[in-house]
């Protein structure tokens, strides 16, 4: 399999392309392909009162099909020639307030495969309360208006098991978290 050619459909926040493929047979067809780069993501969970920080805003795609805009999800964004753990602490702080120092890397993976280039990169970081340095929110001037959640873990680990936490990135970290650190969740 191999791209024949490239055409550039759409440019603002991502790019969408119309990709023409060849096939091994010979066989030319066309797919969709999502460009923005690549993101970083952090669970940021405090060990010794055993919680974690989520953050939910609105989303545009979630309250057109769903009728609701606020998941929950992991402080996260996209690189801006930044490696993932500077972005990832780099968010961290915009939009959960937190200062985090050492991350430990979960895994970089396809948020969406079948149409975008967008590879996540995700990590767990330990914080502490003084580690809290702003009430966090967002950037202004890129209009996030953004609310941070201290949740106990275990009532994350029953909201994995119900099915409640509904974006990828927070379930694959949380899941993560439990299997590592099984201990913070009894």
């Amino acid at each position: 399999m191999k791209i024949e050619s490239m055409r550039l459909t759409h440019e603002r926040w991502a790019r969408m392309f119309i990709a023409t493929l060849r096939d091994e047979a010979g066989q030319i067809f066309e797919r969709d392909i999502e460009d923005h780069g690549d993101a970083a993501g952090v669970l940021p969970f405090d060990p010794v009162r055993r919680v974690a920080l989520l953050v939910r805003q609105t989303r545009a795609p979630c309250l057109h099909i769903a009728g609701s805009g606020m998941v929950l999800e992991l402080p996260a964004g996209r690189l801006e020639g930044e490696t993932p753990e500077t972005c990832a602490r780099r968010e961290a702080l915009e939009e959960a307030g937190v200062a985090l120092t050492a991350l430990e890397h979960v895994a970089s993976v396809w948020s969406l495969p079948g149409l975008s280039t967008e590879r996540a990169h995700l990590f767990l970081a330990e914080y502490r309360t003084e580690d809290r340095v702003t009430e966090g929110g967002g950037l202004r001037e890129e209009n996030e208006d953004i609310s941070v959640f201290e949740i106990s873990l275990t009532e994350l680990a029953t909201m994995a098991d119900q099915g409640e936490l509904q974006e990828l990135k927070a379930l694959l970290a949380v899941q993560t978290l439990r299997l590592r650190r099984p201990e913070l969740f009894g």
